[in-house]
């Protein structure tokens, strides 16, 4: 598999114009795991944003507040590691964004059906 993307690399490569050369070349750039990541990651991304759409009672705290935590704990991450994704820190930051509000929104309506019982 490594030999086929790095001929597909090779034969992208003189299609590449010179305005671009600098995001082709660059260490974590369309050549490398750093670039393909976060552009794949986004998905779940849209799966969690999809998610607002479900009931509230379908939606699980413990899931959305894995995902935010994770989702910020990476965003960290990418910030330290080398070279510095800031692709990827964004994606994360966004995965740990959705979830939190997702979570939040859940626990308020948790909280709701307790109080409305107890009422």
């Amino acid at each position: 598999m490594a030999k086929v993307y790095k001929a597909i690399i090779s034969a992208s490569d003189k299609f590449v114009p010179n305005a671009f050369r600098p995001l082709w070349e660059h260490p974590a750039g369309p050549k490398t795991i750093f670039f393909w990541a976060p552009a794949f990651k986004w998905a779940l991304v849209m799966a969690s944003l999809d998610d607002f759409r479900r009931p509230l009672e379908k939606v699980s705290t413990t899931q959305s507040g894995s995902l935010a935590a994770t989702g910020f704990i990476w965003t960290r991450y990418c910030l330290v590691i080398v070279p510095i994704n800031y692709s990827l820190s964004l994606c994360n930051f966004m995965l740990g964004l959705a979830n939190g509000v997702q979570c939040f929104r859940a626990y308020r309506y948790q909280q709701k059906i307790k109080t409305d019982k107890e009422a």
